[in-house]
């Protein structure tokens, strides 16, 4: 049996040389690995208009049983106004340490505002690959235009992430990540690819689970061409977990370890600020993004603060489709909790931006299922909070906000619809614009239940499940143009995009129209 000190002599005599020091862990001064470290990429995101976060994992054998050891390394970092690296602007070194799995979040100040860089990282004698981002225009500046792309639902086991090699070749400023970045579950053999591991529900699983997902290629080139914005939803956890309520009802103390580990897994694994890190199982996860005078983001949380899924009375929790159910209507429920629901509102009432974007995780227009007689609503989702969202909604109407669009994921289904007040009443004026993009992979839910809802929903202007894909979003002072961009399979990772179709905004008319 060794000693803790004779262990890390061991490892330094195996990867380079331990320093031993008061402080804990110890560093390793000049790592050498058995594989590439680099092995999950690099990327960025967060982007203010002097700063921009850096990150990347050592994960030499990041699916394997031979885990890194207990201590800190030095890993440098470069950033530079050229593609080639030659014309560094800063250097400095971070340390990856166990306690964070070994990932690096640098955050890069003192930058130009609105220009592209690149940056690269080395530890011992091996380089990452070069990856490019960029910050924000200046706060008080005028931008011609804002190109960005959303994307959400990636299930590793439904088909290859076919549609972000496409992604990445697109001309972006900032991708926007809305949510189920990976998936919970048992593998389950005859899909397309298969998980690794078991479902996870520590921090060791949900490490695992996330290194699956961030060795993909393909999700690879997408995070080194732009910077990211990410916020989570559910599949994060577990599938329809509220706060600290599980779908299945487990203990809540139990379950608030298992989000505990899950958050810190999605930290270790994203380029988020240090602020996102857990704090007493609690992360500050909704933020603002400004792009100039041109467009303001507001990202939300709409799974750590929410009240439990209503009419959850046959054994199980989650979400259904129910029709007779009034506490879906009750006034004090929430989706946001009551702090992140009242920033959201100060933030619209302050904002001097021409766009006003909500960037949420799923789809906020009320959808009604079924037949002008028999009618479900989606517990869920907003239709299950109709008075948070009510709140919202009339607040923005009161306020006279203009240019108002609501970004959404979730549904794996493509989703154009009109805001309003009352969706019940036709005449009921639109205040607002939604765009709702489908999953990268995974598998939608059957078109023919959203096609029978067409006639009852006649605020949703198109809503199409069949396809997989993003969406790109080219953003001027006077319109706003919005392309739901489609791969004809997921199952190949070589499968062809195109563009299944376009809808326009314009300046100071809430509401979109086909082009």
């Amino acid at each position: 049996m060794l000693n803790r000190r004779q262990f890390l002599l061991t490892v330094g005599a195996a990867m380079g040389v331990v320093v031993l020091s008061d402080q804990s862990p110890p560093t390793l001064a000049q790592p050498q690995f058995s594989a590439y470290p680099f092995s999950l990429g690099v990327a960025s995101g967060d982007p203010g208009p002097d700063s921009v976060v850096l990150w990347t994992r050592l994960a030499p054998d990041p699916l394997g049983s031979a885990s890194m050891p207990e201590v800190s390394i030095p890993v440098q970092w470069e950033i530079a106004t050229d593609p080639h690296m030659q014309q560094t602007i800063q250097r400095g070194t971070a340390y990856a340490t166990p306690q964070w799995g070994h990932s690096v979040h640098i955050v890069i100040q003192n930058l130009p505002p609105g220009q592209w860089f690149w940056y690269q990282f080395q530890v011992g004698q091996e380089k990452s690959p070069i990856g490019r981002t960029r910050t924000m225009p200046e706060p008080g500046s005028q931008p011609e235009q804002l190109k960005f792309a959303f994307v959400s639902c990636q299930h590793y086991e439904q088909g290859y992430f076919t549609a972000y090699h496409h992604l990445a070749q697109e001309e972006l400023d900032i991708v926007f990540h809305l949510g189920d970045y990976i998936y919970e579950g048992d593998p389950h053999p005859g899909n397309p690819r298969l998980h690794v591991g078991p479902n996870p529900v520590d921090l060791e699983t949900y490490r695992l689970r996330y290194a699956l997902y961030k060795s993909d290629p393909q999700l690879q080139a997408a995070h080194a061409a732009f910077p990211f914005i990410c916020i989570w939803d559910d599949h994060e956890v577990d599938e329809d977990y509220a706060s600290n309520q599980s779908q299945d009802f487990t203990d809540p103390a139990a379950f608030r370890q298992r989000r505990k580990a899950a958050y810190q897994a999605y930290y270790e694994h994203l380029p988020l600020r240090p602020t996102a890190r857990s704090q007493a199982g609690q992360v500050q996860l909704f933020r603002r993004f400004q792009f100039g005078q041109l467009a303001e983001f507001c990202c939300l949380d709409n799974r750590q603060y929410r009240d439990d899924q209503p009419c959850a009375n046959n054994g199980k929790g989650g979400g259904y489709v129910v029709s007779a159910c009034h506490e879906r209507l009750a006034y004090n429920r929430s989706m946001l909790g009551k702090q992140q629901e009242a920033w959201l509102m100060q933030g619209l009432q302050n904002s001097s931006a021409h766009w006003h974007v909500i960037a949420q995780q799923q789809l906020m227009a009320e959808l009604k299922f079924g037949l002008e007689t028999v009618q479900g609503y989606w517990t869920d989702g907003w239709d299950g909070y109709v008075a948070s969202r009510q709140r919202v909604l009339q607040y923005i109407e009161q306020q006279h906000l203009k240019n108002l669009v609501v970004i959404g994921g979730d549904i794996h289904s493509f989703g154009v619809a009109d805001l309003k007040t009352n969706f019940q009443d036709p005449q009921s004026p639109v205040i607002g614009t939604e765009f709702v993009g489908t999953s990268i992979s995974s598998d939608g839910l059957p078109y023919v239940l959203y096609a029978l809802s067409k006639k009852i929903n006649p605020h949703i202007k198109f809503l199409d499940s069949r396809y997989r894909g993003y969406v790109v979003c080219h953003v001027t002072h006077e319109i706003w143009y919005t392309h739901l961009r489609i791969v004809n399979s997921v199952e190949h990772a070589d499968s062809t995009i195109q563009t299944l179709a376009s809808f326009q905004v314009n300046n100071g008319q809430p509401g979109a129209f086909k082009i």
